[in-house]
């Protein structure tokens, strides 16, 4: 059964139809104009349901429309918080005045850079609040990365996150002066000889680097929380490591050579409670890490050796950690009463070969 504001929907398109009719005389066209103006007036008074909510849920409701804050948003397209400006007037107002749809910003290599510039100006208008921003550099020569990255610059001090892939490290000598809000950084930088550092940056926990990143940029490493590193050689990463006395989650996705015996250096993470390592190691990589807060560990097979348990163990005993969990992948079936006395309270998680997992205490 149709509802009174759908059939008069019906009705104004008969209308509309009848009055294109070529044979419809005057007085009956009249009266056709005269009752659409009634039907309209109608349609017009309506007021729909989700007009009658209150701006603030409203702007709340387009927030969530959004990817969850610092991810960002696309530029264009159906996606795109400006979408909400083309509905009608009233959203239109709410979306502008919404600061927290525009705070997020992604450099698109498929717009030109005159294009974004122009998005780019709109939104930074737009919102006062502090600044995710990301670029990639896949598509774009560093002529266009340079132009790309000079749009934020004069509002470094208010960037949050900042995310810079596939970018010259050059390029990273124009960024000067404090950013004291920035509390996310991910660089993922290319072959260049360049050094960089930064000092003022109060804010900084989260950082995520690959391994030119990591030869290439110096940053308040005493402050950080959490590390990430990408395809990184352990001596990339040993130097950091040894100065983020205060992380208390890390992730290595190491990419070595040989897996001979690892000569390098003990690292003292004494605030570390997970611990990530993927890709390849040397032989012993895991026993250089000494962190006796250490509650959770992830790691492949290999890294554990020829004895999975035994080095576990072994690691446990070094560190004096009290491991809650350990998860590790593509390892071979663990032999029934084969758990060393160090790893009684370990909740262990193998996944085998095959995909299937086993836990320790399953029946």
């Amino acid at each position: 059964m149709l509802t009174a504001l759908e059939e008069d929907r019906i009705r104004v398109a008969e209308i509309d139809a009848e009055i294109r009719d070529p044979e419809c005389g005057t007085i009956k066209l009249a009266s056709l104009h005269f009752e659409k103006f009634r039907v309209q007036e109608r349609l017009e008074s309506y007021k729909y349901p989700v007009l009658t909510l209150p701006n603030e849920i409203v702007s709340e409701i387009f927030v969530h429309f959004l990817p969850p804050y610092p991810a960002c948003p696309p530029l264009t397209g159906i996606h795109a918080p400006t979408l909400l400006t083309h509905i009608c007037r009233k959203w239109r107002q709410i979306a502008l005045a919404t600061p927290p749809l525009w705070r997020s910003i992604v450099s698109d290599g498929d717009i030109s850079i005159e294009r974004q510039a122009h998005i780019f100006c709109i939104w930074l208008g737009r919102t006062r609040c502090p600044l995710s921003i990301e670029i990639p550099g896949q598509y774009l020569s560093a002529r266009h990365l340079s132009q790309v990255l000079s749009n934020f610059i004069p509002y470094r001090e208010r960037w949050e996150c900042l995310k810079l892939s596939d970018f010259p490290t050059s390029l990273l000598t124009s960024i000067k002066g404090p950013i004291p809000l920035l509390q996310d950084l991910f660089l993922e930088l290319d072959a260049t000889c360049s050094k960089v550092t930064f000092r003022d940056m109060p804010m900084l926990r989260r950082v995520t680097l690959n391994g030119y990143a990591a030869l290439s940029v110096t940053l308040p490493w005493a402050q950080l929380t959490s590390l990430a590193f990408l395809r990184v050689h352990p001596s990339e990463c040993s130097p950091i490591l040894q100065r983020t006395s205060r992380l208390v989650h890390c992730t290595i996705d190491v990419r070595c050579d040989s897996q001979a015996d690892y000569p390098g250096p003990d690292i003292e993470l004494p605030y570390l409670e997970s611990l990530t390592l993927e890709g390849v190691a040397p032989i012993g990589y895991l026993e250089t890490f000494h962190a006796p807060a250490l509650r959770s560990l992830k790691l492949p097979e290999k890294f554990l050796g020829p004895n999975p348990i035994i080095s576990l163990a072994s690691f446990v005993l070094k560190s004096g950690c009290k491991l809650q969990k350990v998860r590790s992948e593509d390892v071979r079936p663990v032999p029934e009463g084969s758990h060393h006395s160090a790893l009684a309270t370990v909740k262990l998680y193998f996944r085998g070969r095959d995909g299937s997992g086993v836990a320790d205490d399953e029946d």
